[in-house]
């Protein structure tokens, strides 16, 4: 394994191209660096640097040494850093996952509440889209999700809290073939147009669509704010969180319609991990509020 002063040593040549400008830049003698280059090269069986008359570059080799060395001289900054603030008092970061399908309204609030209580814990949060979701808390990404749908087994010791249902509108521009068609519209009539959804940002479990039939061309949009332009100017149809659709609904700007097979309600849960007992998630949790505060500030 080689030490950190070496990964430094190795990062100072590549950076400048010279064992002569490393030593000036690292106080010692051009010798002492080309030794110690010298040293790794034939403790790895590789070399890093091809030498020229009054310059040094890089091997392909040596560059995947020093990209690799860089990444780790970044860990151990970063680990020698959190050690410190621990040691000091400082308390790990608290992360939070917020599926796209919940209003952000309150966020910001939020966030202002937290670091006016806590100035020693890094808040992050994260957006995430279905099972996204699940698999920032089942990683370790995240240690609380807001607005989880559809629950899966994630493994672990995971806490939960209702939310409620989502309701779900079927939408379609109102200039789009559609919009004047009585009564539900069967799969048939559906199939013939994009659907309109979001992409689920899981990697590693299976990703799920918004609604999607069988031999059908998807729209896939980053967010509803995109979704909601998309339908207005026809491009596709789809299903929306009532609580986005229902003042473009209102307004005429969409026109919901009725399916043969309709969507049904999706239970959302606000979810944490358990192993956790920082004061900063105890706060957070009982911020959320019970069932109908969580309603309230994230649907309504």
């Amino acid at each position: 394994m080689f030490s950190e002063q070496t990964m430094q040593l190795i990062d100072m040549v590549a950076r400048v191209g010279s064992f002569t400008a490393a030593a000036n830049k690292l106080h010692k003698v051009p010798s002492a660096v080309s030794y110690a280059v010298k040293q790794v090269e034939e403790e790895l069986g590789v070399i890093l640097f091809e030498r020229h008359h009054r310059s040094v570059s890089l091997t392909p080799a040596g560059e995947h040494f020093v990209k690799q060395s860089r990444l780790m001289l970044t860990n151990i900054a970063s680990l020698r850093e959190d050690t410190q603030r621990v040691a000091n008092g400082w308390q790990p970061t608290l992360s939070i996952a917020l599926d796209n399908i919940v209003r952000a309204d309150k966020l910001s609030a939020l966030i202002a509440n937290f670091y006016r209580n806590f100035d020693n814990v890094e808040l992050i949060i994260r957006i995430e889209v279905f099972n996204g979701v699940w698999e920032a808390i089942a990683s370790g990404r995240s240690d609380i999700a807001i607005g989880a749908t559809t629950a899966i087994p994630v493994g672990g010791d995971y806490h939960f809290r209702d939310m409620g249902e989502i309701e779900w509108a079927f939408l379609v521009s109102k200039n789009h073939p559609l919009a004047e068609i009585e009564g539900p519209l069967k799969d048939e009539m559906l199939k013939q147009y994009p659907s309109i959804c979001l992409e689920d940002t899981s990697r590693e479990i299976p990703k799920r669509m918004t609604w999607l039939l069988e031999n059908q061309r998807r729209l896939v949009v980053p967010d509803w704010i995109r979704a909601i332009n998309c339908f207005r100017e026809g491009l596709g149809i789809g299903y929306m969180p009532m609580h986005f659709a229902e003042p473009f609904i209102q307004s005429g700007a969409l026109v919901q319609k009725q399916l043969d097979r309709p969507k049904a309600p999706s239970p959302c849960c606000l979810a944490w991990n358990s192993a956790n007992q920082s004061p900063a998630m105890k706060w957070v949790l009982e911020y959320l509020g019970d069932t109908e505060k969580l309603q309230r500030d994230w649907f309504n």
